[in-house]
């Protein structure tokens, strides 16, 4: 529904849609669905497209590519949903009322259909059914009414949904019985819920899909994400590939329940995918997504020591950036440390690297800091995380004595000289 930038929420359903129709040797179709002309936006079309690409849910026919049984824009389908009003109308199967056109439901009895979901059977009763609105005043169709039009005339043998319409197939189904269609089979996934189980929303961290691109997530560890949001493992395996999920994806292993959306698993996901690739594949997907770095071609030796500790594509920035940048210090940080006369430590540090033989060595580094923090009273790690800061002005870098071989002895002298200057009491 090209209604804004397409929801996380949409991709989660898309991605069932896509793994099934791979599974059983089907078709994946896009549709969009643009009857609702008071919430349409134009460039919405573009990012579907452009989501759907990223993550790879190559569709077999649509709207940009064509297909047997387009056009595949509900805008551009008007007449054949006119045809088919006026065929109820005909009927005397359905009504017009102040300009727009209602179909008769049929309030006796009960309908029952099967589920794919729970596998189970479904039945609501049609007297709690109100007729409903099928083509509106302006000309175009209801969801309700295209959706059912559209699924039978492109041979939709599945439809895949959110729960929430569950308590309107009384309504599809009497539409399908109107004009003497074959139903296709249902399956209605659970609801997405953030972190206080009501619906996911933006507040949740429900962004657009594409913001999860921006963010620095990747394509994979999204895909095996989703399929966690409802759907069950056979195996119980947290981390799986597209090819794996085609094989094992059952209807049998989706929980009816709400699925929770947690930002956090996510994050771990995310992590684990990076740690998997070589430094060669992960300084390759770095620089694709740091396109207006300041040093895009330089980061390579870095890869190796940040691997490990971002979660995130994202993560790389704050935690490099003083590599490529002048060092901003902020008192506060300093003060975090708990040092006293830190002015006066920091000079003796300063001290000490300008006495070391070059080039400096991790061994000899590490052993003359360890008695330089036990001759002025600190604790080993309060010397490392001051030299840390002076170096770099952050409390969390890369390894501390990679990252000084990396910017090399004379810059590191002449930030800890700065780090002084700095530190200097008035």
């Amino acid at each position: 529904s090209p209604t804004g930038s397409p929801h996380i929420g949409t991709v989660w359903q898309a991605l069932f849609d896509y793994i099934f129709a791979k599974k059983n040797q089907g078709k994946f179709i896009l549709r969009l669905e643009d009857t609702d002309r008071s919430r349409y936006v134009p460039e919405s079309e573009e990012e579907i497209y452009e989501t759907l690409k990223w993550l790879e849910l190559t569709y077999d026919e649509g709207p940009d590519i064509g297909g047997s049984f387009g056009p595949y824009r509900q805008s551009e389908r008007l007449d054949i949903y006119k045809q088919n009003v006026k065929k109820l109308l005909d009927e005397g199967l359905a009504y017009e009322e102040e300009g727009a056109v209602k179909f008769k439901i049929n309030k006796e009895g009960q309908t029952t259909y099967h589920d794919l979901v729970g596998d189970r059977d479904i039945t609501m009763e049609n007297s709690l059914q109100e007729d409903f609105v099928i083509l509106k005043s302006d000309g175009f169709p209801t969801y309700n009414f295209a959706n059912v039009v559209d699924d039978h005339l492109m041979e939709i043998s599945h439809v895949l949904r959110g729960n929430e319409y569950i308590s309107s197939m009384p309504k599809y189904l009497q539409l399908y019985q109107a004009f003497e269609w074959v139903t296709p089979q249902f399956a209605h996934f659970p609801v997405l819920v953030g972190s206080d189980r009501s619906k996911l929303s933006k507040r949740h961290g429900a962004k657009g899909a594409l913001e999860f691109k921006k963010m620095g997530y990747l394509k994979e560890a999204i895909i095996n994400f989703l399929a966690l949001l409802g759907w069950s493992h056979p195996g119980s395996k947290e981390v799986f590939d597209m090819q794996e999920l085609i094989e094992l994806f059952d209807f049998k292993d989706v929980n009816p329940s709400s699925a929770y959306f947690d930002v956090t698993k996510l994050d771990w996901l995310n992590g684990e995918y990076i740690r998997k690739m070589s430094d060669e594949e992960l300084t390759k997907k770095l620089e694709e997504y740091l396109v207006d770095h300041p040093a895009r071609d330089k980061i390579a030796p870095l890869v190796p020591l940040i691997k490990e500790r971002i979660k995130k594509l994202s993560d790389f920035i704050p935690l490099t950036d003083f590599f490529y940048e002048k060092v901003e210090y902020d008192q506060n940080i300093f003060q975090k440390l708990n040092i006293k006369d830190q002015n006066k430590v920091l000079e003796k540090v300063l001290g000490k690297l300008e006495e070391m033989e070059k080039p400096w060595k991790a061994d000899v580094f590490e052993k003359m800091f360890r008695s330089l923090a036990k001759e002025v009273g600190i604790s080993v790690t309060q010397m490392f995380q001051l030299i840390r800061v002076a170096v770099s002005g952050q409390l969390v870098t890369p390894p501390l004595f990679e990252s000084i071989k990396i910017l090399g002895e004379e810059e590191v002298v002449n930030r800890v000289k700065a780090a002084c200057q700095f530190l200097q009491p008035g």
